[in-house]
């Protein structure tokens, strides 16, 4: 999770160059801000934070939560009262796979 300034054109780069790094290695995008990446173990996790830590920008916040896939299955997901409680129609492309 992050939150980096974007006042300056130095500072939209920075934030670009982050995110950009974020994606090539292998994060995904939860939400605005919020990424996300499956680690195998704790030491593949260790050399991720350690990227992380070599990607950093030199303003903003960074912050790292490390959720096991079992608390991460446990997740709860609640929505609004306006968005359907039925899970998306899988496509027929979907299907064939």
């Amino acid at each position: 999770m992050f939150d980096l300034p974007v006042d300056t054109k130095e500072a939209r780069r920075c934030y670009s160059e982050f995110r950009r790094f974020l994606l090539c290695d292998g994060f995904t995008q939860m939400q605005y801000s919020v990424y996300s990446r499956h680690c195998a173990s704790e030491e593949n996790t260790e050399v991720h934070l350690k990227r992380i830590e070599r990607n950093l920008p030199p303003d903003g916040e960074v912050r790292v939560l490390a959720v096991t896939e079992k608390q991460f299955e446990r997740m709860r997901i609640y929505w609004g009262k306006n968005r359907s409680l039925e899970p998306p129609q899988s496509t027929e492309q979907l299907l064939l796979f």
